[in-house]
């Protein structure tokens, strides 16, 4: 399947596509586009859209796209959804609520800068995620 976004990404648009490989869709195909143009280019190519204004995997609330795809995706891990913790404190600049917020907020913008392209800034990030995930498998009682 294909998904799209927002070009640019940044704490929830790393974390999103990290989910939907490793939880969703293994296959998943990602789209980076505009911000003006997320919806029509999601209609042309037959793709979900996520992280945008109005989407239904986008912010609703105190909750940010990450966790809207864990509840729409029935996602039940523990070691998930302490780390959806971690993104949401991140994401929605709510750094007091995590202790893991802030470094994932700083991981973000280090990765911007030194990966510009978003699908090889995902490829880099996807390994930190990765062991975030682990951390959190290993300490979830």
């Amino acid at each position: 399947m294909k998904w799209i976004t927002r070009a640019h990404v940044h704490v929830d648009r790393v974390a999103c596509p990290w989910l939907i490989k490793r939880f969703v869709d293994s296959e998943a195909e990602f789209i980076f586009t505009a911000n003006s143009i997320v919806e029509e280019t999601a209609k042309k190519e037959n793709a979900i859209s996520f992280d945008i204004k109005g989407a239904e995997l986008g912010h609703h609330g105190d909750q940010c796209s990450f966790d809207a795809i864990i509840e729409k995706y029935n996602l039940k891990d523990p070691a998930l959804l302490e780390f959806a913790k971690v993104i949401n404190a991140a994401d929605t600049d709510r750094m007091d609520l995590n202790k893991y917020a802030f470094g994932f907020e700083a991981i973000a913008k280090g990765f911007s800068l030194m990966y510009p392209d978003d699908h090889l800034n995902l490829e880099k990030q996807f390994m930190v995620y990765d062991a975030m995930y682990a951390y959190f498998r290993l300490n979830i009682h």
